[in-house]
């Protein structure tokens, strides 16, 4: 896992790498689009709290700002990897510690793209907004199709897997349609009338209910592993957040889809999805909570195991970022106050963590630790 998440102990680069492409680009694996990720949802998720304040919505702007940048810088350094590096990508793919995180390609191309349209759309304007969230929504979409089959596809004929090694970042590829789901109902106002916004409608619960089958098979494998293998090795303990993420993004999903229904289909579907969305969304946010202090309790015996920095943190992001919307979803539809101030304390957990993440990935970068070749095992 030092591919992964390498530590600040990793020696720095050395002269003795490719000439004119460097460590940073060979050395850059898929799981660097999670940053993306945890940085778009900090703008997502403020745009649909309960909470009106002045500068709010700038702040939000900036963070999305922020999230398209480092989007756009990544795909071209990935580009770099994949044409100079062949080599190197094919390992990653090729190991079934790295490969997973491809899905995270998806989920960034979709949450900058979902920002674009929530928060973006105040400097680009309402038709750019539309248009860039639509092809972002697009590419994402297949992209997490093609990683939710092939990446399984890879664990079963090329991998070999261990008896013992379930872990959460299983679940990186087959979440990405269920984030497709979420965000995609912002997008059928835009689509002309009639069977396009049905057909979208009923697409994305297509999508949701594929994630959701193949979440539900991948986590009972992460309880039986952590029940008869003990904790996850202290690097990794961060990636137990990551099962939050289709726990609250499926609850976000259900709801915003009860939101796009009426007038897309029959009164009787559309008041059938809006009590789905509640009678689904409350008991699998109770569970993501309960989740949440499980691994928030693992996360604290780590840290006191000596648990240091690496690009897992990026795991206390994004996933807690879709509880949030989560439990904002759930306020519009049942009225309760008391799910905007659990969106309101989740919120600021995520802002404390990118702003932690973030900080510890830029002084690793500057230290040439991050990207650095890895430390081959004791």
């Amino acid at each position: 896992m030092t591919t992964l998440a390498p530590t600040p102990s990793v020696r720095p680069a050395t002269s003795g790498d490719t000439p004119g492409t460097g460590p940073a680009v060979r050395h850059l694996g898929p799981n660097w689009y999670a940053s993306v990720m945890g940085t778009a949802i900090v703008a997502n998720a403020g745009a649909v709290l309960p909470l009106t304040a002045p500068g709010l919505r700038t702040a939000y702007l900036a963070v999305w700002a922020l999230s398209a940048l480092m989007l756009l810088t990544l795909l071209a350094a990935r580009t770099v990897h994949w044409v100079r590096h062949h080599d190197q990508a094919r390992r990653h793919l090729l190991d079934p510690a790295v490969a997973p995180f491809y899905g995270c390609l998806s989920m960034a191309l979709l949450a900058v793209g979902g920002g674009t349209l929530a928060v973006g759309r105040d400097l680009l304007g309402e038709p750019a907004a539309v248009a860039t969230d639509a092809v972002l929504w697009t590419a994402g979409t297949l992209v997490g199709l093609a990683a939710a089959v092939g990446v399984p596809y890879l664990m079963v004929a090329r991998h070999r897997i261990t008896e013992g090694s379930a872990s959460p970042v299983w679940l990186l590829p087959v979440v990405a349609p269920m984030v497709s789901a979420a965000l995609g109902p912002a997008l059928i106002p835009h689509l002309p009338a009639g069977q396009p916004r049905e057909a979208m409608l009923l697409a994305c619960y297509a999508l949701f209910g594929m994630s959701l089958l193949a979440t539900l098979a991948i986590v009972p494998m992460v309880l039986s592993r952590l029940f008869h293998h003990g904790p996850l090795p202290l690097a990794l303990t961060p990636t137990l957040f990551l099962v939050l993420g289709p726990l609250g993004q499926s609850t976000t999903a259900v709801n915003n889809l009860a939101d796009a229904a009426p007038g897309l289909v029959a009164p009787a579907y559309a008041h059938a999805m809006s009590a789905f969305a509640v009678l689904y969304g409350v008991p699998v946010l109770g569970f993501a909570l309960l989740w949440l202090a499980l691994a928030a309790a693992l996360v604290v015996r780590a840290v006191r195991h000596g648990m240091g920095f690496a690009m897992t943190w990026w795991a206390f992001t994004f996933p807690v970022g879709t509880c949030v919307t989560g439990a904002a979803t759930l306020t519009r539809h049942t009225g309760l106050p008391a799910f905007g101030w659990l969106a309101l304390a989740l919120y600021a957990f995520l802002v404390t963590a990118v702003a932690v993440a973030g900080t510890r990935t830029a002084h690793g970068l500057l230290r040439g630790t991050l990207l650095s070749p890895p430390r081959p095992p004791a």
